[in-house]
């Protein structure tokens, strides 16, 4: 604002103009706007020209913005986090699949018992969910774009429920290979649910939100898994030597989430790219926190809803002119999955699915002195803790940033646990530091490598092959994490605990080099845009007064 406009609304003294968040007024009708401007601006006048204060006290003007759009009122996105919140009720029990072997392999391989695995089965029992999760990539990049986000994931929540049926029925088997193959069996199915898993909510997230609650919607999964891992942890620790009561507690959960599924509306993007335009009518009416059976026309809401069928045409009639390889080709499909098969390398090869899996024997091989299985929990907790932050870290970082940030504080930790094995007599005396190193990669992990390729494979993809890409992503993902858990014994047979370590260390440090090279920004911007940036290599932020949160403007005299 220049000086000469401002000085006609509050002549001879200095104002400051601040923009605040004005929650009771996001309603206000826009024509009411000045008047209240007005109103506020002659009653501070009128106020300092009967003031004993001097002249040169600056004195505040409050301005009340526009009102939130649609999406970001608080009906919707109650709304928006409650769906969200049901669909990723199935995602827990994938993250206590992938912690059950952290909490059961003692009982497992323990020789006194009358069913015990040697080394060789009981890393294919930690390890065989993960060969089985490239599956259920493939399932997902079938399925989400056929039978819709919301049936894929009630799909997915009956496939982990038949594992966990059974695991709990394994042991009525009277010989022992019966009993290894239904564990197997088990574990398989429930590596196709953690493979189906990783993508389909974070998508429904992206497709039924506004950029600016986006990152945090879809941050809901890493949420979900990090409260798995945590259950699981919880659960061995109470219950030390009986799989089938684990296993029955976490059926009976799976078999309640996949009942929270059925009061999902689906995606209003999927049904528009289908052609069932009332419906999606309706599902974005809920979302956008209006009644979904009222004929009341909102002109915000038909321009939304006729943006997004513009999108969906476009990408359906794209879709039934060419065939998946010829999608592949494009360079806004090609260029996100190789850097979202390239950012699944890097976090599977800097260790951080290994210290979940293995937490508890990870922690023994460190030197810690406390019970494992109690670090085993205190890394769920401090993974818990620091999701529930990384949504205003990703939006007020950045997700670039975020992730360098977060390679480099794991390649430290890392580092730092090597020294301990290298140098015993001076580093590795302190007894404090193996368990401060492990929750603190944690912590660093969460913070980026662990969750930053799940958000953003939610993101990078255009809306045609979406489905098809992100499945095509996890599969080579849950590949790479398969072998970094199946050859997670031999390479510390050949390296040793501390050069295993160091090899850690140094691939973290290699990825803070890709992600400042090759991983794009995302925040604020929206799908369409992202979709540009990789189409052209150009990419701007859209300027949308509606994103000013808080603008100060100071006037002089």
């Amino acid at each position: 604002m220049k000086d000469e406009d401002a000085s006609q609304l509050v002549p001879q003294y200095n104002v400051a103009i601040v923009c605040k968040d004005m929650d009771k007024d996001k309603d206000m009708p826009l024509h009411n706007y000045n008047n209240n401007i007005n109103s506020t601006t002659n009653t501070n006048t009128n106020t300092n020209s009967n003031s004993t204060t001097k002249c040169d006290k600056t004195d505040e003007v409050t301005v009340v913005r526009p009102p939130k759009p649609l999406g970001e009122r608080s009906k919707a996105v109650w709304r928006q986090q409650l769906m969200v919140f049901l669909g990723n009720s199935g995602v827990i029990g994938s993250g206590m699949i992938i912690a059950m072997p952290a909490v059961t392999l003692a009982q497992l391989t323990n020789p006194e018992l009358d069913f015990t695995l040697n080394s060789n089965e009981a890393s294919w029992f930690a390890s065989i969910n993960n060969m089985a999760c490239p599956i259920g990539g493939l399932l997902v990049s079938y399925f989400l774009d056929r039978i819709g986000r919301k049936n894929t994931i009630l799909l997915t929540n009956l496939i982990g429920f038949l594992s966990w049926l059974l695991l709990i029925t394994c042991f009525q088997h009277t010989e022992r290979d019966w009993i290894y193959a239904q564990l197997l069996i088990a574990r398989a199915l429930g590596g196709v649910m953690i493979g189906m898993f990783l993508s389909p909510v974070g998508v429904y997230s992206a497709e039924i939100s506004l950029p600016r609650i986006r990152g945090r919607l879809i941050l809901g999964t890493s949420i979900a898994l990090a409260c798995g891992i945590l259950i699981m942890y919880v659960l061995g620790y109470f219950i030390r030597s009986n799989i089938v009561l684990i296993s029955t507690i976490c059926g009976c959960y799976q078999f309640v989430s996949t009942l929270m599924v059925f009061p999902m509306p689906e995606s209003p993007s999927w049904l528009l790219q289908k052609g069932r335009t009332e419906n999606a009518r309706r599902s974005l009416k809920y979302f956008r926190g209006l009644k979904r059976k009222s004929d009341d026309c909102v002109q915000e809401f038909e321009t939304e809803l006729a943006e997004m069928k513009v999108n969906a045409d476009n990408s359906r009639n794209t879709a039934a002119s060419e065939s998946l390889l010829q999608a592949i080709r494009r360079p806004e499909v090609y260029k996100p999955v190789f850097l979202i098969i390239g950012f699944f390398g890097f976090q599977q090869a800097c260790g951080v699915v290994v210290i979940i899996v293995y937490a508890v024997q990870i922690a023994q091989r460190a030197g810690v002195t406390i019970d494992p299985v109690l670090v085993a929990v205190m890394l769920g907790v401090a993974r818990i803790i620091m999701t529930f932050f990384m949504s205003t870290i990703f939006e007020r970082w950045g997700r670039k940033p975020s992730g360098m940030f977060s390679a480099f504080g794991m390649g430290l930790c890392m580092l730092l646990l090597a020294a301990g094995g290298w140098w015993p007599k001076t580093v590795g005396t302190w007894s404090w530091l193996p368990v401060v190193c492990i929750v603190a990669h944690i912590v660093f992990s969460t913070m980026g490598m662990l969750t930053l390729p799940f958000l953003m494979i939610s993101e990078v993809f255009p809306q045609r092959a979406r489905g098809s890409a992100s499945g095509i992503s996890v599969f080579f993902g849950m590949i790479l994490a398969f072998i970094m858990l199946k050859i997670y014994p031999n390479m510390e047979e050949a390296f040793g605990t501390a050069n295993l370590f160091g090899f850690y260390a140094g691939v973290s440090f290699l990825a803070v080099a890709f992600i400042w090279c090759f991983v794009p920004e995302t925040r604020g911007r929206t799908l369409l845009e992202i979709e540009e940036y990789w189409r052209t290599g150009k990419g701007e932020r859209a300027n949308n007064l509606k994103d000013v949160e808080l603008t100060e403007v100071f006037l002089k005299k």
